[in-house]
């Protein structure tokens, strides 16, 4: 039998939960590489997935803590969605994926893990990147080290903005 290693996860099964939401603690805090925060927009921030579905599972999130995408101007509206452009041109850069999934769930009901802070997922797909393990194992395999990632994206980042 194989293992399968993702040392990332430790860190965060053995830490302290502060019952808080994750991604208002991250954005005030100044550990952009240890966070995993690839930009920082006016209203919003691309954050790379910790738990990722792929390599290079990115989010958009509001630095705004909210649920939905009601009540939101258009300012906000419109900077939203440039940071998911921006998103897939990096990875484009980066990882020369064949395609996207990008998507919001929106509700616990709706597959949302932070339920309280909405946000909106840019997962790198690859012909044949789905294979036996997600469905005899329950398992994925990233064969790229987080931080090894993002290093990766955040070099792409800086030549996307010039």
């Amino acid at each position: 039998m194989r293992s399968l290693w993702a040392p990332w996860r430790m860190e965060y099964i053995l830490s302290d939960k502060t019952g808080g939401c994750i991604f208002c603690e991250k954005i005030d805090e100044d550990r952009d590489r240890e966070n995993l925060i690839l930009f920082r927009g006016r209203d919003h921030f691309i954050i790379m997935n910790a738990y990722p579905y792929n390599n290079g599972h990115l989010m958009v999130v509001p630095r705004r803590h909210t649920s939905t995408l009601a009540g939101w101007s258009a300012e906000e509206r419109a900077e939203f969605f440039e940071l998911a452009d921006l998103a897939v041109a990096v990875l484009k850069r980066a990882m020369n994926p064949d395609g996207f999934n990008i998507g919001i769930n929106m509700g616990e009901c709706a597959g949302a893990g932070i339920a309280d802070h909405i946000h909106l997922h840019v997962v790198p797909r690859w012909s044949g990147d789905c294979n036996f393990m997600p469905v005899f194992a329950d398992t994925r395999v990233i064969p790229e080290h987080i931080q090894a990632t993002y290093e990766k994206l955040l070099t792409e980042l800086k030549g996307v903005l010039g």
